[in-house]
């Protein structure tokens, strides 16, 4: 891959030492940063950097889901538990049963969501996050607005570098990344499967840009949405800014 290009030995320590990060956050970077080389050299289409976090931040989620009786951060924690796409899975299954696009969905509809995502959130509970959100007594709430407030919270320093890595995907700028635009951005000739003659690059591409996409519906496209409730998972296992925007930074090379 072409993203990353330069990550040799010495250059992520030095990096480390201008910007000041010290232990444990800079062992724990460096060991991302070597697995972000290794994963671009290979060309792999899971995200890098991530695993660990997943794993981290999903038993952090499940350990307070005992504790909180709060239910949207119980429904926050259920989809943190679940990894860094649990937020974007959930706003997936939302849109797909929102057929006339209106971005908005009644009580029914809302309670169908979360059992098609096999949330443990009970009617009463449902009930009282539905009310929060229908402020005008509607019937009605708008999801993109329950999904913001469903995100953790983030820096605006954070939103900013990753609408920069959405912009450089996105080549056309109409606010969707397809196979076209990760042309000449992700190179897919060293990926294992190309190498072997399983898969084409058409199938390499649709494969990255799964990583973003739900279970429930992978249509080769990323919307701006779908990538920033993809990085509010990954941001949610990362502690400080500086760490954060170092790897967003690395990862798409801004």
């Amino acid at each position: 891959m072409e993203l990353v290009k330069g990550l040799g030995n010495t250059f992520y320590e030095q990096w480390l030492r201008e910007l000041q990060v010290f232990s444990p956050e800079k062992m724990r970077l460096r060991g991302d940063l070597i697995t972000l080389y290794n994963h671009l050299k290979g060309g792999c289409c899971q995200m890098p950097g991530t695993a660990r976090h997943d794993r981290d931040m999903a038993t952090q989620a499940k350990r307070k889901l005992i504790e909180t009786t709060d239910p949207i951060e119980k429904l926050r924690l259920q989809c943190l538990a679940r990894g860094s796409a649990g937020i974007k899975g959930l706003g997936r299954v939302f849109r797909i049963m929102d057929d006339n696009k209106s971005r908005n969905l009644d009580f029914n509809e809302f309670m169908k969501g979360l059992n098609d995502y096999a949330v443990m959130i009970d009617k009463e509970e449902a009930h009282e996050i539905f009310r929060l959100f229908d402020k005008d007594g509607s019937g009605t709430i708008d999801f993109s607005e329950f999904l913001v407030t469903l995100r953790p919270p983030m820096s605006n320093a954070r939103k900013e570098v990753i609408m920069q890595a959405f912009k450089k995907l996105d080549k056309t700028g109409d606010g969707v990344i397809t196979v076209e635009d990760l042309r000449g951005v992700y190179n897919p000739k060293h990926h294992p499967k190309y190498l072997n003659g399983d898969w084409t690059e058409e199938q390499v591409f649709r494969a990255f840009l799964d990583n973003f996409g739900s279970p429930y519906n992978k249509d080769g496209k990323v919307t701006t949405e779908e990538f920033m409730d993809y990085y509010a998972g990954v941001s949610a296992s990362i502690d400080t800014d500086i760490y954060f925007i170092i790897m967003m930074k690395t990862a798409w090379k801004l």
